[in-house]
């Protein structure tokens, strides 16, 4: 029996599994646990799946393998994502992780940088750039904000971090205070709370015509205008592929931890034409997809 926390995007994983000929409920058995975008239950998730003696769990994110972690130190974990496991205490080290915990690494906090670079190049004069991040944060989005604060300063563009509630009060006062503040445009972290609103802040982006780009292509398929980032279901296939060897009998401790080989740069051509802007042709032609 395994175990994922939390439990979205588990398509692409368990087709994975079942290429590998693990089909759930005939040979392995799969808890699903969900959080609902609230990380104070990720303890009492992670401790649940200790009770229950799970053969292994899956996480995604880094605060849900950092509760894994605590919960503990001999059931294996693999990461299908995070940002930066080393940073964040997961593992000592990329080659030998050691302990109990190994997996993928989306590159989280190098990942904004490059957004930033991109929304720069698409965006002419851009000075001010407004960045939601989560109320409360952790580990990981502080990583991530630590880099983009400084790539900023290296872009001679002026970051706005605007703290951001998830309820549809929050994200709107959010967006309010980016067109206060006078930002040429916008960017969320990668916490999978802003994940989870992407509809909403999609629909708020355009109401206040302001460029955004994102750090995955859903936001783009809620019509979004740019996203970049790791493919997320490539992580989740070799995530699998993980857990076919440590319920085959390798040792997370054995295995390195991976880094995303697999990226997107989707723009929305429709959205930028709603909000008049007009992206340069360089930036058009380093995108994998254009959506007319």
């Amino acid at each position: 029996m395994i175990a994922l926390l939390p439990a979205a995007r588990s398509s692409a994983f368990r087709q994975e599994l079942r290429k590998l000929g693990w089909i759930e409920g005939k040979n392995i058995a799969i808890e699903y646990r969900f959080a609902e975008q609230k990380n104070e239950r990720l303890a009492e998730l992670a401790a649940d799946m200790v009770r229950l003696k799970v053969d292994l769990i899956v996480t995604a994110g880094t605060p849900p393998a950092l509760a894994a972690k605590r919960a503990t130190t001999t059931i294996p974990i693999v990461m299908a994502t995070t940002g930066d496991p080393v940073g964040a205490g997961l593992v000592a080290n990329l080659a030998r992780p050691g302990g109990n915990v190994t997996g993928f690494s989306g590159l989280g906090p190098e990942l904004s940088t490059k957004r930033l670079e991109i929304l720069k190049d698409a965006v002419a004069k851009l000075i001010r750039v407004g960045l939601l991040w989560p109320a409360g944060g952790s580990i990981g989005q502080d990583l991530a904000l630590k880099e983009l604060r400084a790539a900023a300063l290296a872009l001679k563009l002026k970051l706005e971090e605007i703290e951001t509630q998830h309820d549809p009060k929050g994200l709107e006062s959010a967006f309010q205070t980016a067109k206060q503040k006078q930002v040429g445009a916008i960017m969320t972290t990668s916490a999978r709370s802003f994940f989870a609103e992407r509809k909403r802040i999609v629909e708020l982006a355009g109401k206040y015509r302001l460029p955004a780009i994102y750090p995955e292509k859903g936001f783009v398929d809620e019509g979004g205008l740019m996203s970049y980032g790791a493919d997320f279901d490539d992580l989740y296939r070799r995530a699998a592929g993980y857990v076919d060897k440590i319920l085959k009998g390798a040792k997370p401790a054995d295995l390195p931890v991976q880094q995303a080989t697999k990226f997107e740069f989707v723009i929305n051509f429709k959205a930028a034409k709603q909000i008049g802007l007009t992206i340069p042709v360089r930036v058009l032609e380093r995108a994998n997809q254009v959506i007319q």
